[in-house]
């Protein structure tokens, strides 16, 4: 299963490709700059990026498109355990 949507760059004001595709029981984050470009694997994802995912699968959910209860929790779940990676700033005031 994979659920796909675009964004712009904060800093660039680009088009980005994103893609959030389920497999084995693992979400895995993909990103590409255009359209026909392959996609990059391993990106790390947001908090952003996890609330869309879940608002995407709670849609699908309801629309009963092959999204099953166990996805829903495994990203909510996700969200829980989701820890902001440590900034540049708190570097510094170590």
């Amino acid at each position: 299963m994979d659920i796909k949507w675009t964004d712009t760059d904060p800093e660039s004001k680009e088009r980005l490709f994103y893609k959030a595709e389920k497999f084995a029981g693992r979400w895995t984050f993909f990103h590409k700059f255009a359209r026909r470009e392959d996609w990059i694997r391993g990106i790390t994802p947001t908090r952003e990026m996890w609330e869309f995912l879940l608002d995407a699968l709670k849609a699908r959910y309801r629309r009963r498109e092959g999204v099953s209860e166990a996805d829903v929790k495994l990203v909510e779940q996700a969200l829980r355990d989701y820890q902001e990676p440590p900034s540049l700033e708190d570097d510094k005031k170590r």
